[in-house]
């Protein structure tokens, strides 16, 4: 779920985040800069890159790699948002680097409280459509594999509904075919149950 494995993928992409795995190998990140960068992200991904909008996801706690990646692809354009792509066209992949090494280092805090019902539902969806093989078991990411857990519910619908009618941006095609199984139910129930996976889940009675 929500994966992004290196299966045909565009040369263009795979070129690009070799580059970027390479670049961060051999540059050393600057946090502090990648800081100051961040000022002009905070107004929709939130201070420290914990979101307050549930349209915007947070970047808080996110690999590095995840972030350099999807930065990467709104810049060469294999990803496209009115808002981040203008913003990452004028991005140099020091910036990048410096921006994920930030905002990966900043604690993920969440306020979304998992319902009862979908807290007990929600282990079981994700082990079936393979969430936590890709995300890990605890949703937390790896590499270039985003941190699901404790992200923005309302984002988390919207873009499980995208993969669903391949409308979203989909790096290898693992995530639209995976999300081709989901009904909307399902979408909704895993939605809220990773949405609460924070580091002080709660369930609340319905």
């Amino acid at each position: 779920m929500f994966t992004f494995l290196y299966q045909n993928i565009t040369t263009s992409t795979i070129v690009g985040v070799v580059f970027l795995c390479f670049s961060t190998n051999n540059y050393a990140a600057n946090i502090e800069a990648g800081k100051a960068k961040a000022q002009t992200c905070i107004a929709c991904h939130g201070p420290n890159g914990n979101s307050i909008i549930s349209e915007f996801p947070s970047l808080s706690g996110q690999p590095a790699q995840a972030i350099s990646t999807a930065l990467y692809r709104y810049r060469e354009g294999n990803r496209k948002n009115p808002i981040m792509s203008p913003i990452a066209a004028e991005l140099t992949n020091a910036d990048m680097n410096n921006l994920a090494a930030y905002f990966s280092a900043e604690k993920r805090t969440s306020t979304h409280i998992t319902s009862a019902q979908n807290a007990s539902l929600g282990p079981e969806l994700a082990n079936k459509y393979n969430c936590t093989q890709c995300h890990g078991p605890q949703m937390l990411g790896l590499q270039h594999i985003p941190r699901i857990a404790g992200q923005q519910h309302q984002y988390l619908i919207t873009q499980l509904r995208g993969f669903k009618a391949q409308t979203r941006s989909d790096m290898d095609g693992n995530m639209s075919s995976a999300a081709s199984a989901l009904t909307d139910a399902d979408i909704v129930i895993l939605s809220d149950y990773i949405a609460g996976l924070a580091d002080r889940p709660t369930a609340k009675n319905e």
